[in-house]
């Protein structure tokens, strides 16, 4: 009924010609699968013009990206006019030039609008108009150079407005355009070509609280005392050529972050000048090289105020700090900022010796090289230090209890270093710390009593270090982690109880190591709490379908990664070796070489949401019918490049809830529609570089195609033919494919019975008519019958002899001495004398036949069973009956019953009208008298004229 409905359909459009496509699918813009018709992408196409690309979407959009469309030069008026719903949209990392005036018409309800990372180097002064809903505007590196007047003036709601990396140089023209914006909240305009920030009486929106002027050419401020009266975020970063005396009569009251890296600013002189609240500045990159400045800076500060909440100095080039340097600073509660300075150490951070409260501290992309054991006399505790981070350093080593001295902290990062020795104690004392992170280092071996105290730990990171063994009680002691990551190490084996410990993990990483095979004794630990277990690229690979299920107690595991096994893949997945995995939601097992996927292979997964076999399999391979059969619960299925060569309803008939199907990169050329319309949910169908064939086998995909307004069929009007790629998938002619092709089949098979009824009877009764009429058509289609008709009367030969050549002694040695010699003086034409070499026999024969008076047939049993001797009797009958010339002479060699004569009819019609001669035998009374008479007869008869008289007609 479903192919029935499908032709009918087809039928319809062909005989109404219906112009309108109606199918669920559009030219360069993907729908979202998961958005509901709401949210779109159009990346890398290859439209220049804005309509182009968006002309077929449809009016509920609201979120639409269109990026990296190198060819877009241009967006005209009331491109986005059909689109009324739209609230975000992005057009940025483009080559966009221009955009006319009218180009955002009737995007009343446009919440952001992100134009960044084009060529945009002028704004029509009508451009933002009619968006009250902006909120959001980011102009980000393009080649803008002023802004029109007023040109944001519309944009009542936009709280955030980006304009750097342009070329702008105008302050007062940006102040003025931004200056009705009553709820802009931030403005960026680091990046550009500023000098000063002369505002002519104009004053910045009231709701402005973050302002960004970063990497411009600032030498001075130029504004009124109360210009910046509402700014809290301020960042006048690298203008090198700013001053200390800019500040002066400037009011900075309200700035909480006030950021002057890289300035000519003198931090101290600027807090003595400044009215800016003392621990609100960032003193990251302002020059405080030695202790000297740096007791100078915290005396001015403490000065200000008893207690801060940071301190940061990043940047600034320290090598070395003393015990009492930062003891004249005030209080600090917050954070303290040593980052990309050159420190010789930390010195067991004695240089706080002071400030017992800070609970963070930072010291990242120094040159430490090493973390010394701080379990000494005198030592000074910071009780308070919650966070400390010593990343992108290059320490090789951290020794003994060296964080005693912080006890309560409660993040530590070491990772990105060269760490290849942590002693044993070394984490010893940190016994509230919750994350640790030491990826990315040089770690060889963890012991037993490495982690000993941290028992309230939740993250531990390894990644990527050069661990090759877990050791017995490795994590004993981390009973409350969570997410543990050891991806990216050279791991063979885990000892027996090197997971114990592990009661409450949830998240294992093992990805990028070198296991060969999934231990499941190990997983006893932790079997009732593991959500997300990640192998992917180890060495795992199988030879035997009979392998017992290592997942078989993870009744929770949600998440399971499998894929690219080294060197070679999985190679086999074992019969129920996902057994027990009733609560596995998403499984991966892309880039694995398995050969043979069996019909059971998932079974046990009737949870499962999501499935992606990208590229798993060996080219070729068959999917078994039923393999999906119990995955009623999944969702989504990429099976993109595994060689899928039928799409068959046994195979994917049972995904009754799949919502998402890509085949990419497969090898099917045709399509069941049957098994697409068994997936009901269906709303997502991807088969990008597929080589559909534009044939009557694909009629019924293409219909479905076309007029199914629930599935989106990615880039379906894009779709090539195979091979003829010129030619779309969606447009083929199909017109000859409703041909009805009874009737042609009724008459051809009418016809061919016929033939093969009347063509044995034809054949016998008219065989070599037929034979000699083709034969004589052909001598006069090659014109070699008009030559031997005006060769007739002067005819090159007396007789042609016809004979077989078995008879051959006889014609040689009786025949020819008595008509060639013996005084005689006929000229005989001898088949194997006289015929011209390399020339087709039958016109030899033909020639032969008209270049003679006679034809003289010497007839035996021999003869008789001869085909050409046949054809060259058939000939001279022809020109006996046809032509009436009197040509033929018979010369029986032996006698022939009548009874052996009944099939030749042609020759018993010649002896019938004509004489015929018996060559006497040995068995005459006198022989010699008799072949003497014989002879005399014959050469008679070849005296003969050729015209036959009337009388014998």
């Amino acid at each position: 009924m479903a192919s029935l409905t499908h032709q009918l359909l087809s039928i319809t459009a062909v005989l109404c010609a219906v112009p309108l496509i109606t199918g669920y699918s559009f030219n360069n813009c993907i729908e979202d699968p998961q958005s509901y018709g709401t949210s779109f992408k159009c990346v890398n196409r290859k439209e220049k013009n804005m309509s182009a690309i968006v002309h077929d979407l449809p009016s509920s959009a609201i979120n639409l990206t269109i990026v990296k469309n190198t060819p877009l030069q241009h967006i005209s008026g009331k491109s986005f006019v059909h689109l009324p719903k739209i609230q975000h949209l992005r057009i940025d990392h483009n080559l966009l030039s221009r955009i006319d005036g009218s180009a955002f018409q009737n995007l009343h309800q446009l919440k952001s609008l992100n134009l960044s990372f084009n060529n945009i180097s002028e704004l029509s002064p009508s451009l933002f108009e009619g968006l009250p809903n902006l909120n959001f505007l980011s102009l980000t590196n393009n080649t803008l150079k002023q802004l029109p007047k007023n040109i944001f003036s519309d944009l009542l709601s936009l709280e955030t407005l980006i304009l750097r990396q342009n070329f702008l140089t105008n302050f007062s023209e940006i102040a003025e355009s931004v200056s009705l914006l009553i709820n802009l909240r931030t403005l960026d305009l680091c990046c550009n070509s500023l000098t000063t920030l002369n505002h002519s009486n104009v004053s910045l929106p009231k709701s402005l609280t973050t302002l960004y002027i970063c990497r411009n050419n600032l030498f001075t401020l130029g504004c009124k005392q109360s210009f910046l009266g509402r700014i809290e975020v301020l960042d006048l970063s690298y203008n090198f050529k700013l001053p200390t005396m800019a500040f002066q009569g400037v009011d900075l009251r309200q700035v909480n972050y006030l950021r002057l890296r890289s300035t000519n600013v003198n931090v101290v002189e600027f807090l003595n000048i400044s009215n800016i609240r003392a621990g609100h500045v960032d003193f990251s990159g302002t020059g405080l090289k030695n202790d000297t400045l740096l007791i100078e800076l915290c005396t001015m500060l403490k000065m200000k105020a008893m207690e801060i909440s940071s301190m940061r100095l990043c940047c600034n080039g320290i090598r070395n700090l003393t015990t009492h340097t930062l003891s004249y600073c005030p209080k600090i509660k917050g954070i303290v900022d040593l980052s990309r300075n050159e420190p010789k150490g930390t010195q067991c951070l004695n240089f706080l010796n002071k400030q017992k409260y800070i609970k963070k501290f930072t010291s990242e992309h120094n040159h430490l090289t090493n973390l010394p054991s701080c379990k000494t006399k005198n030592m000074v505790y910071f009780k308070h230090l919650e966070e400390l981070s010593y990343r992108y350093n290059r320490i090789l080593s951290v020794n003994s209890y060296a964080f005693y001295h912080t006890p309560n902290i409660k993040m530590l990062k070491l990772n990105i270093n060269t760490i290849a020795f942590l002693d044993r104690k070394a984490l010893k004392g940190l016994k509230r710390l919750e994350t640790l992170r030491l990826d990315n280092n040089l770690l060889t071996d963890l012991f037993n009593v490495t982690f000993e105290d941290q028992f309230r730990l939740q993250t531990l990171n390894l990644r990527n270090n050069r661990i090759s063994v877990i050791f017995n009680g490795t994590f004993f002691n981390l009973n409350n982690l969570i997410i543990l990551d050891l991806g990216g190490n050279k791991i063979t084996y885990f000892e027996k109880s090197g997971l114990d410990g592990l009661k409450s993990l949830s998240k294992f990483y093992l990805d990028g190591n070198n296991l060969k095979r999934i231990d499941t004794s190990l997983h006893h630990v932790f079997q009732d709490t593991l959500t997300v277990l990640d192998l992917q690229s180890n060495l795992i690979h199988f030879s035997s379908e009979n392998i017992y299920s290592p997942f078989m107690n993870l009744r929770n595991l949600s998440d399971l990664k499998l894929d690219g096994q080294r060197p070679y893949g999985l190679t086999l997945l074992p019969r129920n070796f996902f057994r027990g995995l009733h609560s596995l939601k998403s499984l991966y097992l892309t880039n694995n070489r398995i050969s043979h996927l069996a019909p059971d292979a998932f079974d046990e997964l009737t949870g499962l949401h999501f499935l992606t076999l990208d590229s798993c399999c060996i080219d070729g391979i068959q999917l078994q019918p039923g393999v999906f059969r119990n995955l009623k619960n999944l969702t989504i299925l990429a099976v993109e490049n595994i060689g899928i060569r039928n799409f068959s309803k046994e195979v994917f008939g049972n995904l009754t809830k799949l919502h998402t199907l890509q085949l990419n990169r497969n090898g099917m050329q045709s399509i069941n529609v049957d098994a697409l319309e068994s997936l009901p949910e269906l709303r997502y169908l991807d088969m990008r570089n597929i080589p559909l064939s534009c044939t009557c086998m694909n009629i019924l995909l293409q219909n479905w195609s076309l007029y199914n307004p629930n599935v989106q069929f990615v880039y379906l009007y894009d779709f090539p033919c195979t091979p003829h790629e010129k030619h779309k998938f969606y447009n083929f002619d199909t017109k000859v494919c409703y041909i009805d092709l009874g009737e042609y089949l009724f008459l051809s098979t009418t016809v061919a019975i016929f033939l093969f009824t009347v063509t044995p009877l034809l054949y016998v009764k008219l065989y070599w008519k037929m034979k000699y009429g083709y034969y004589v058509f052909r001598s006069w289609f090659s014109e070699q019958w008009r030559r031997i008709r005006e060769e007739e009367e002067n005819c090159k030969y007396d007789a042609f002899i016809s004979y077989n050549s078995s008879d051959e002694e006889w014609v040689m040695e009786q025949l020819l001495p008595n008509l060639e010699g013996n005084g005689s003086s006929f000229k005989l034409c001898l088949h194997h004398r006289d015929f011209e070499l390399g020339r087709y026999i039958v016109d030899n024969i033909v020639s032969a036949v008209y270049s003679s008076r006679k034809t003289i047939c010497v007839v035996s049993r021999n003869f008789l069973q001869s085909e050409w001797c046949s054809l060259e009797i058939q000939l001279a009958s022809y020109r006996l009956f046809d032509e009436h010339r009197d040509v033929l002479l018979l010369v029986f060699l032996e006698s022939i019953s009548e009874r052996q004569l009944s099939s030749y009819h042609r020759m018993r019609k010649v002896m019938l009208r004509k004489t015929y001669l018996q060559w006497p035998g040995s068995d005459c009374t006198d022989p010699t008298q008799a072949q003497d008479l014989f002879w005399s007869q014959l050469r008679t008869a070849m005296r003969t004229g050729s015209r036959l008289q009337t009388e014998e007609n």
